[in-house]
């Protein structure tokens, strides 16, 4: 992760990461693929992507606050393999194990599998990533609860800003 902040993903290469490491290409290649593969070895563990029970009963996609909150707390890495000038792999990565997250939630609340739940899924994901992507950018400024807030109300079609009087 140093490495890509120092350098930008895209310049980052093995040798680099071997380097830095301090492990033989060898040890290296025993254990991962190529940079991408380093990248992703643990994006599909993380804990609040699949969270236990919602706090609140019925409310679906509950790891969008938890993911903003992370997002906080690696912004300038997030920008870095988000933003404008990230993206490319990681932006498709992240699209793909979200859409797995947000399938998984539907039909745990009793949506059939089925090529319309596929499409309901991109357009969920699509929102999150859209607002998230915004956000490390700059373009927005908020919190992550306020983040969370337009997230529900954008999925929802509920308004999260009273009307003004």
């Amino acid at each position: 992760m140093a490495l890509i902040l120092e350098k930008g993903y895209d310049a980052v290469t093995v040798t680099d990461i071997i380097d830095r490491a301090d492990v033989g290409r060898s040890t290296f290649y025993a254990h991962f693929t190529d940079k991408q593969d380093v990248l992703f070895s643990n994006f599909e563990e993380l804990d609040f992507l699949r969270p236990e029970p919602a706090d609140r009963p019925g409310r679906l996609f509950e790891f969008s606050l938890p993911m903003f909150e992370h997002a906080l707390e690696h912004r300038r890495l997030l920008r870095a393999l988000l933003g404008r000038r990230g993206g490319g792999p990681m932006v498709a990565r992240a699209e793909h194990v979200l859409a797995s997250v947000v399938k998984d939630e539907l039909v745990a609340a009793g949506r059939a599998p089925s090529a319309t739940l596929d499409m309901l899924a991109i357009c969920v994901v699509g929102a999150f990533m859209a607002l998230l992507r915004a956000w490390i950018d700059g373009d927005i400024t908020a919190t992550p609860a306020d983040l969370d807030a337009a997230f529900h109300a954008a999925i929802t079609l509920d308004d999260p800003v009273p009307p003004a009087r």
